[in-house]
């Protein structure tokens, strides 16, 4: 929905579609393969509460609350805006460019890209998607275990540090995801070593670094990764 660091806006159509009626994301973020199927039951799930008083606070929100928020310009303090604390939030999220906590000096990059009103109005658009959601604060490990598709995107064992919640032990992630009733998807890079990773797509680091990282799944259920297609890999922008 809003702009996070490791979004899978660009690769979400490669992820094997949900084979249940409810999808729960455990590690949520910007959430965009709850939203890609967001007419199914969403429960998502995020131990850092900022994320889950932005998304609340979105879940309560009109089109016109969403696209009445100011244009960002560069070097605007937005804790100065006369805005409720989570539209700072929001907007401290579209202030740079995939970051994990909200920054309140605009960048340049925001401020060239028309002040992230383009940004705001597929927000806006795409608000009456989460209506119905179940939205949480809390951690992996309390949610039940009920059949479901389980989208797990969790901060990767390799490049995972930007993150506010960063320590993972990731023995005990793996123990946790391979118990889980349903459908299992579990995101990574190709670095990783606690599950046997397959790849997706080679993509660029945030802010078009040139460093190049291969995006891997792991999942319980027969897919096209269960052999590897050279035809996917290409490079994303």
């Amino acid at each position: 929905m809003f702009s996070y660091y490791g979004s899978k806006s660009k690769i979400i159509d490669l992820y094997p579609p949900p084979q249940y009626d409810t999808i729960i994301e455990p590690f949520a973020g910007s959430a965009r393969y709850a939203l890609k199927y967001w007419d199914r039951n969403i429960i998502i799930v995020d131990k850092y509460e900022v994320v889950v008083k932005v998304w609340k606070w979105l879940q309560l929100c009109s089109e016109k609350d969403i696209i009445s928020l100011p244009t960002l310009r560069q070097s605007d303090d937005i804790r100065l805006l006369s805005l409720c604390e989570e539209a700072k939030m929001l907007l401290g999220f579209l202030a740079g460019v995939s970051s994990t906590q909200p920054r309140y000096k605009v960048s340049k990059f925001a401020a060239n890209a028309d002040g992230r009103k383009n940004e705001l109005k597929r927000i806006a658009a795409n608000i009456h998607k989460i209506k119905n959601w179940d939205i949480r604060h809390g951690d992996y490990e309390d949610i039940e275990n009920i059949n479901s598709t389980w989208f797990i995107d969790p901060p990767y064992q390799f490049g995972g540090n930007a993150y506010v919640h960063k320590n993972i032990d990731y023995t005990n992630l793996k123990e946790w995801c391979l118990s889980r009733n349903g459908h299992i998807i579990i995101c990574e890079n190709t670095k990783a070593d606690w599950l046997e990773f397959r790849p997706i797509k080679n993509i660029y680091g945030a802010n078009g670094y040139k460093e190049i990282t291969t995006e891997a799944i792991w999942t319980n259920r027969q897919s096209s990764y269960g052999v590897i297609q050279g035809s996917l890999f290409s490079h994303c922008g």
